[in-house]
């Protein structure tokens, strides 16, 4: 058969890995042999391993991306395991349509996909039928299923092709969507300060602070509290007592001397050319600005990074090239100098002198970094001694007593970020503690160790409006002034929709030109663009965040710059993906009709089998 498309080659490649790599980790007989399938479509199978395997990866999947382990029962509650079986019946609806209609793909085509894959290929890079069966029998598969797998996989894609070949989008749709992103507004916005009020806000009275903290009382909550007992060592508590003599320090000097004694240096690029003429030429265009360094590296088809050589001594450069670069007392071009790449111009971006570091400059440094690598070593070799204590039952106040562990208490909550509180790996483990926890050494990122254990949690509570009388005034009155300042710019809007000008009510103004809805219009409230769009052409608007009020006034709208790359370049896009999505719908609405037609029939034992492997073993 002929070769198939690009698109079919990765397709095929993405079940290459899901089965060389889904596989490793688990044999082949995952519940003993007995039961072999979780349900078939038509003739077409689900087998048990399939649906082991695609469950597994779909808890890994989920795993990483949601950043922490999730369980088994956790995953069901997700819905994973649904997601899974319905993506493989998908998967076995497709195939039994391709066996129903005869669609099927020859040996040449098989055989020229496993020519194809790294994995298979031999020392001298092409196809090793050792290695083949080699990498097979390792992750329990043999060729003949393998190769069976290949050519149902080309199969479905081939009906894929068929059902969806062609589908595009009417182009009036993405139009619609060009038109709505890329439109232009200019408009003019105001800050409403409190300047502008007449008379500023009163005083609130007990009555009216007693009423804000009763309808305002969520802002006012006390967050949930953590009370944590905790041991913890970091380098910084034993570097006191490491000491180290100056002939130690002095040798590690010298075994780092390449950082402390660095020769003269400079920062280049390098162009090569066909012939010196050529070099010789554009060295004279460059210095009469005919053209320039990165006029010509584009024109060559580089990019400035080609032709970067970075920070080169004398030493790293051919003889001829360093004298002519190292010649060079200033940023300039050099050359053209002959090299193994031909006549080649070389651009000094910088000249960097020859320094040296004193052993007694850099002496504090050495100290400081040597103590804390040895601290480091230090709490490295205490934590099986440590972790030991707590397996024997040992109380945080205990370690503390028998190790260099310091013992601390915190009330803990999200808005506490000093101390130990500052460490990540302490936020996330206090995160997922319960009461009934033990206590485990953790690693913190500057080399420290901890150990935490939670005595109690004090869920929310709104403290007593005494305590915090002050705070609520101070809220009421800030409402009290947003309040009124939202008023006065509803009045002033009412005015200019009268006609009344924006200087003519007393208003600074700033004008802003051509902004779309993702523009980021700097030195302006943040989100005012939402506004903007929102406002009838030509219209007023009244502009309000966490930070202020302001008055908006639209002056002009108009279409989307057409001539700009990147808006020829969106609409090109959003014509490709609206062509994807309507084939997407198309196959999926394809694939549910198969599916009816051929009837899905679900083991709903074997299903359960396969679930209480993973309950009982957190997974394969």
């Amino acid at each position: 058969m002929a070769a198939r498309s690009k698109s079919s080659n990765i397709f095929v490649w993405i079940i290459l890995i899901l089965l060389i790599a889904g596989l490793a980790g688990f044999g082949i007989g995952g519940l003993g042999g007995t039961i072999s399938r979780i349900g078939a479509v038509g003739e077409t199978e689900i087998g048990v391993e399939d649906y082991q395997r695609a469950l597994q990866q779909e808890i890994n999947f989920e795993t990483r991306r949601q950043q922490q382990p999730i369980s088994f029962l956790q995953a069901t509650q997700q819905g994973l395991d649904l997601r899974v079986r319905t993506n493989l019946a998908a998967t076995a609806a497709l195939t039994e349509e391709a066996r129903v209609v005869g669609l099927s793909v020859g040996d040449d085509e098989v055989a020229n996909q496993l020519r194809n894959v790294p994995a298979f290929q031999g020392a001298a890079g092409s196809f090793d039928r050792e290695v083949y069966e080699f990498t097979l029998q390792q992750n329990g598969l043999r060729a003949q299923e393998f190769e069976e797998q290949l050519r149902t996989t080309a199969a479905r894609e081939l009906l894929q092709q068929a059902v969806t070949s062609g589908v595009t989008a009417n182009p009036t749709y993405a139009e619609t969507l060009f038109t709505f992103i890329g439109e232009r507004r200019s408009f003019r916005w105001a800050e409403i300060g409190e300047e502008l009020l007449v008379t500023p806000s009163p005083a609130p009275t007990d009555a009216q602070i007693s009423a804000f903290y009763e309808e305002s009382s969520e802002q006012f909550l006390r967050p949930e509290i953590r009370r944590l007992t905790y041991v913890w060592l970091t380098p910084d508590m034993l570097v006191e007592e490491i000491a180290v003599d100056d002939a130690e320090l002095r040798a590690i000097y010298e075994e780092r001397s390449a950082e402390y004694r660095q020769p003269e240096r400079r920062i280049m690029e390098r162009l090569s050319f066909p012939d010196l003429a050529a070099a010789e030429q554009a060295k004279t265009d460059i210095e009469g600005g005919a053209a320039t360094f990165e006029g010509l590296v584009t024109d060559r088809g580089l990019t400035l990074d080609d032709v970067d050589m970075g920070v080169v001594s004398r030493d790293d450069l051919d003889s001829a090239v360093a004298e002519a670069a190292f010649a060079a007392t200033e940023p300039g071009l050099v050359g053209p100098v002959e090299t193994s790449l031909g006549p080649t111009l070389f651009r000094i971006n910088a000249v960097l002198e020859a320094t040296e570091t004193p052993f007694e400059d850099a002496r504090d440094d050495l100290l400081r970094e040597t103590t804390t690598d040895r601290a480091r070593r230090e709490i490295e070799d205490r934590i099986t001694e440590i972790d030991d204590l707590l397996a024997g039952g040992a109380e945080l106040e205990e370690i503390a007593q028998e190790t260099p562990m310091q013992l601390g208490e915190i009330d803990f909550s999200e808005e506490i970020t000093e101390g130990i509180a500052s460490y990540a790996s302490f936020r996330e483990e206090v995160a997922q503690l319960s009461e009934n926890d033990f206590a485990e050494i953790r690693e913190m990122s500057d080399g420290g160790i901890f150990a935490v254990r939670l005595d109690e949690i004090v869920p929310p509570a709104l403290p007593p409006l005494d305590e915090i009388r002050g705070d609520v005034a101070d809220a009421w009155s800030a409402n009290e002034t947003r309040i009124r300042l939202r008023e006065l710019a509803e009045n002033l809007r009412d005015q200019m929709e009268s006609g009344v000008a924006m200087e003519a009510l007393g208003l600074t103004a700033t004008t802003e030109t051509d902004v779309t809805r993702t523009t980021f219009v700097e030195d302006a409230p943040v989100g005012i663009a939402i506004t903007v769009f929102e406002a009838e052409p030509n219209g007023t608007a009244v502009f309000e965040n966490d930070e202020g009020v302001a008055l908006v006034e639209v002056i002009n709208v108009s279409p989307p710059d057409r001539s700009s790359p990147d808006l020829s370049l969106v609409l090109e896009r959003l014509n490709e993906q609206s062509s994807a999505s309507l084939a997407a719908d198309i196959f999926e609405l394809f694939g549910q009709s198969v599916q009816t037609r051929h009837g899905l029939q679900l083991d709903q034992a074997a299903i359960n089998a396969v679930h209480q492997s993973f309950a009982g073993t957190g997974g394969f």
